[in-house]
């Protein structure tokens, strides 16, 4: 006699939605067993390709002459741009401003001219620096500082947002200032560089293995580069060592060389450049110069905003278009304008192409709305906590929830986490506290701050939000799962199988997550925009219950039950009134001729935008949270330690707590980094200086708050139908590092009773924090 069915209260799946499943691959990141693209072993005969970086900025080139690398020890061939089978051309907004490799002219320092293939890496790096190229140079642009958007160099056509009259609300305003900041820029520096390796087939086909967040993109450009049908190139990517959106297009010139290559010689190709060569040569977070016009009252009501954000963006357009309108979308933040007007200014420079970064363009955006914030506050004397909760969105979607670019906010929940937020991190206690700490220090000053953060969730171009699965079941009951989402650590593909385990009712480990690649689910999005998981988790859910269905309309018909008396319990399905396991009815049904594979698809529902008028919905919700930050400076050297930081932030119903925690916690971070340590510095010459870990500081373990909690709001839940009425976490959280910021600016105007605005640009150096404190104290004491 069989035992009794386990009761539904009895047993629950391992793995499934809402619970704290871990990293599929965070015991492989530990131990080391983990295999990233130069883990993977190299077919016989494979060869090592690298870059020939430009020596000038801005030139011409008048002679180039290889003969000295061509002889150099195991160098097997030189490549330059005129050996491009196809397209010379790797801009992924088509507008053909990014060559393979240079030819006629160079318009960076570092950019790729020509391309070694060696033996061995080493004796293809030693060969790099045997070229001799002359140049006419040519006179550079490195700064938009001086820029004028109206008249110099734009690389794509900029972006107006505009509601009501600016000009007009700011003229009539009680009080009126304007200001002027600069953004810093910020390498991704993810632990695993750009590398590729293309492996020839027959025909005219290629498979590339390459580092990528966006593998259809590398298909396309492959392909443009050779000459060949998309179908000729199969890219695959199992995981990636960070990427932060520097590999969402930079990866694609290290995958066209290495396919070139491999196609020329019929031997696998590999491409890794020096952490040296890739800060050089590749893309960076746009840095900004924000230029603001405010109108206010003495209550410190914003009456209107008029706004320029311009961007260095490079020599090409790359991303930098979408990236500058992203800046415009989040120049309100979580604030009502009632008159705002706000242009971007897309700059052309003679330094590298700057492309995507985590929250692409919108932490700029926010930065500079949260300046004018300060300058209010300071302007009215009120705390610039008053200021911000005086100017919030309204919590219903009425007149005071129109965003500059006419979407309605319906789903605001910002009251209630700054609110709450405000109350767990006793923030009015401890501003009384540090004002009396500072009425009594001379020497060290503490500043505090929250800011809150508002975040549009969706690709902007519309056509992006779209994306497909592949779900086979076999007879065993186990699950083959395949999308189009890469894995970067940000636990995407365990959260893609949470869902499919969920809809199965199997345990995750039933569930194989497999390497993304073109050969499986074709043309999809690059993993960007905090997307992954709302669009691939339902394109995955997808796939999974087209089988579900199909498994149930068999069992209805072989049993003769009514799809309601079919229920889907912990690895087993109840019948009626009787219960077997998932892998009988899979097996049942596969022999009843059931087809047991589904591919799966998802399209963001409701949004639409219209970049000529500039009106539209781009954004399908939002996501808010706040963060809290106390520091202490030395005002005699401008150094600073972060005390404590208390951050709330909503994440819908969480898919993973314990993933969406990390997420957090290292955006936080992160973008703590960029606000404060994070330095780039091009010299006169146009030339990168800070290329490596001893000039460019990214935080370190030490650099952490010395009190870090992190709560994810549990009452939070997305007021769409996401999946599993969850919320993307990816990029919002990397805005709370404005807190810091903030608080840094708070204990400068310390030093002068907060009676001046401190005005602190970013990066938020020791230097920059030192001469702040001068400036104040020289102005306080006119």
């Amino acid at each position: 006699m069989s035992a009794p069915a386990p009761s539904l209260a009895a047993s629950k799946i391992a793995g499934g939605v809402a619970t704290d499943t871990r990293h599929d691959s965070a015991h492989k990141h530990v131990t080391g067993q983990a295999v990233y693209i130069d883990d993977m072993p190299e077919p016989s005969g494979t060869l090592h390709a690298c870059l020939g970086l430009s020596t000038v900025a801005h030139g011409a080139i008048r002679s180039m002459d290889l003969s000295a690398v061509a002889a150099a020890p195991g160098v097997v061939w030189v490549m330059t741009g005129h050996d491009v089978p196809g397209e010379n051309d790797i801009s992924p907004t088509g507008r053909h401003d990014e060559p393979v490799l240079a030819t006629d002219k160079v318009q960076f320092f570092g950019q790729p001219v020509f391309a070694v293939v060696a033996e061995t890496r080493e004796q293809a790096r030693r060969a790099t620096k045997l070229a001799k190229i002359v140049y006419d140079e040519l006179p550079g642009v490195f700064d938009v500082w001086d820029l004028n958007p109206n008249k110099d160099k734009l690389v794509t056509p900029p972006l107006t947002l505009k509601r009501g009259d600016a000009k007009a609300a700011i003229k009539s305003a009680p009080k009126r200032l304007k200001g002027r900041m600069r953004v810093g820029g910020q390498d991704h520096f993810y632990l695993e560089g750009q590398i590729a390796m293309a492996l020839p087939g027959e025909d005219r086909d290629v498979t590339v293995y390459s580092s990528t967040q966006h593998p259809s993109e590398v298909q396309h450009m492959v392909a443009h580069a050779l000459g060949v049908p998309s179908h000729a190139v199969t890219v695959e990517i199992r995981r990636m060592g960070g990427g932060f959106g520097g590999k969402e297009t930079q990866g694609n010139q290290f995958a066209a060389i290495a396919a070139i290559a491999a196609k020329r010689l019929g031997r696998a190709i590999k491409i890794r450049p020096d952490r040296d060569d890739d800060m050089t040569a590749t893309g960076k977070r746009h840095d900004f110069v924000v230029d603001y016009e405010v109108g206010f009252d003495g209550d410190g009501n914003i009456l209107g905003v008029d706004y320029v954000y311009a961007a260095r963006c490079g020599f090409s357009s790359d991303l930098s278009g979408p990236v500058t309108d992203r800046a415009l979308f989040h120049c309100d933040n979580a604030y009502f304008l009632p008159a705002v007007r706000a242009q971007s200014a897309p700059l052309y420079t003679n330094t590298v192409s700057n492309t995507a970064f985590r929250g692409f363009g919108g932490p700029q955006g926010m930065v500079g709305m949260e300046r004018v914030i300060d300058e209010v506050a300071f302007a009215t004397g009120l705390d610039p906590l008053e200021v911000r909760k005086r100017n919030f969105y309204d919590r219903d979607a009425g007149a005071r929830s129109v965003t500059p670019y006419h979407q309605t906010v319906e789903d605001n929940v910002i009251h209630r986490v700054v609110s709450e937020l405000e109350e767990s991190a006793s923030y009015a206690r401890r501003r009384r506290e540090i004002a009396a700490f500072n009425a009594n220090s001379d020497v060290v000053k503490r500043g505090l701050a929250l800011t809150p953060v508002k975040f549009g969730i969706s690709f902007t171009a519309t056509h992006f939000n779209q994306a497909g699965a592949l779900v086979h079941v076999y007879t065993d009951g186990s699950v083959h799962l395949n999308h189009g989402g890469t894995e970067m650590g940000q636990g995407l593909y365990v959260k893609v199988a949470q869902v499919v385990a969920e809809e199965f009712q199997i345990d995750i480990d039933q569930v194989k997550i497999t390497a993304t690649t073109t050969g499986k689910v074709p043309n999809t999005s690059a993993t960007a925009a905090s997307s992954g998981s709302d669009l691939n988790g339902m394109a995955a859910q997808n796939a999974a219950r087209q089988i579900k269905d199909r498994l149930c309309q068999f069992a209805s018909e072989k049993w003769g039950l009514h799809k309601e008396q079919i229920l889907f319990l912990p690895n087993r399905v109840r019948l009626g009134n009787q219960e077997i396991p998932f892998a009988e009815l899979v097996r049942q049904a596969y022999m009843a001729r059931v087809q047991l594979s589904a591919a799966g698809f998802y399209k963001t529902p409701k949004i639409h935008w219209d970049r000529d008028k500039g009106q539209g919905r781009p954004f399908y919700y939002f996501a808010y949270g706040a963060a809290c930050a106390e520091v202490s400076i030395d005002t005699l050297t401008g150094e600073y330690m972060v005390e404590r930081v208390d951050i709330l932030h909503e994440t819908g119903r969480s898919l993973n707590r314990a993933i969406d925690i990390g997420q957090v916690e290292g955006a936080f971070i992160q973008g703590m980094g960029w606000l404060t340590t994070e330095e780039l510095v091009w010299d006169g010459k146009g030339r990168l200086r800070t290329h490596a870990p001893s000039t460019y500081k990214i935080p370190l373990a030490s650099d952490r708050p010395k009190i870090f909690n992190v709560t994810l709001a549990d009452w939070s839940e997305a007021a769409e139908p996401t999946v599993h009425k969850s919320k993307a976490v990816g990029e919002p959280p990397f805005m709370l590092g404005m807190a810091v910021l903030h608080a840094l600016s708070d204990a400068v105007a310390s030093v002068a009773d907060h009676k001046l605005c401190p005005r602190l640009d970013a990066p938020a150096t020791p230097e920059r924090v030192l001469m702040a404190v001068e400036r104040l104290r020289k102005l306080a004491a006119k």
